[in-house]
This record gives structure tokens, C-alpha cells and sequence, in this order.
């Protein structure tokens, strides 16, 4: 694995942990008055960054924000959707990563013999 893929392999499972905290606080507070939900978002500059090499991605702020002022309150039915969206690509991820480190250890092991 490059060092670049490490980068944002890294970076993206951050992100969307961070993601999944911030929607099960949603979720949480959906019947608190004046609650503005926290939103995380990063693939965008995440993408951006990765065309510029492995630096510019650690660089990448992965932050929690509150949605702006005066919008609408938590949907349940969208946090819903964005927690299921969320823990299928954060499975993904750890797959890919699962299968490298396999591909990894194939190689040592064949290396030993």
C-alpha cells in the first residue's frame, strides 16, 4: 500500500467515525427544542487533497460542525440514512484495508519460505 492510500484510507475511516458519533448525537437529541444537528463533512476536500500527495490529505480538517442557524431541526428518517450510508462505506473501508494486510502477509510468508 502507498503511503498516499494509507493517508487517506486513515483520513476517510476518521471522517466517517466521527460521522457516526455526530449522527447517533442527532438521533439522540431529535425531540430536544432548538437542537441544530452536527453535520461532518470532508470527502470533498479529502479528494481534492489527494491530488496533491500525502501531506495535503493529514492536512485535511475532520471537524464537527452544527447545521446553520434556523434550519430545520434532526429528521430521524434522513439521520437514519445517513447512519446506514455511513457504517456501510466505514465497512468498506475496513475491508479493503483487511484484504491489503492479507495481501501483506501472503507476501512476507512467501518471502520466509
Amino acid at each position: 500500500m502507498t503511503p498516499l492510500l494509507s493517508a487517506i484510507l486513515v483520513k476517510a475511516l476518521d471522517g466517517l467515525s466521527l460521522r457516526a458519533q455526530a449522527t447517533a448525537q442527532n438521533i439522540a437529541n431529535v425531540n430536544s427544542p432548538n437542537y441544530r444537528p452536527l453535520r461532518v463533512s470532508f470527502e470533498s476536500e479529502l479528494a481534492s487533497a489527494a491530488s496533491r500527495g500525502e501531506a495535503a490529505v493529514e492536512e485535511v480538517p475532520v471537524a464537527l460542525n452544527r447545521a446553520a442557524a434556523g434550519s430545520q431541526g434532526v429528521r430521524m428518517d434522513l439521520e437514519l440514512a445517513d447512519q446506514s450510508a455511513t457504517a456501510l462505506r466505514y465497512g468498506a473501508l475496513v475491508d479493503v484495508l483487511g484484504r491489503e494486510l492479507s495481501l501483506q502477509r501472503a507476501i512476507i510468508q512467501g518471502v520466509q519460505s
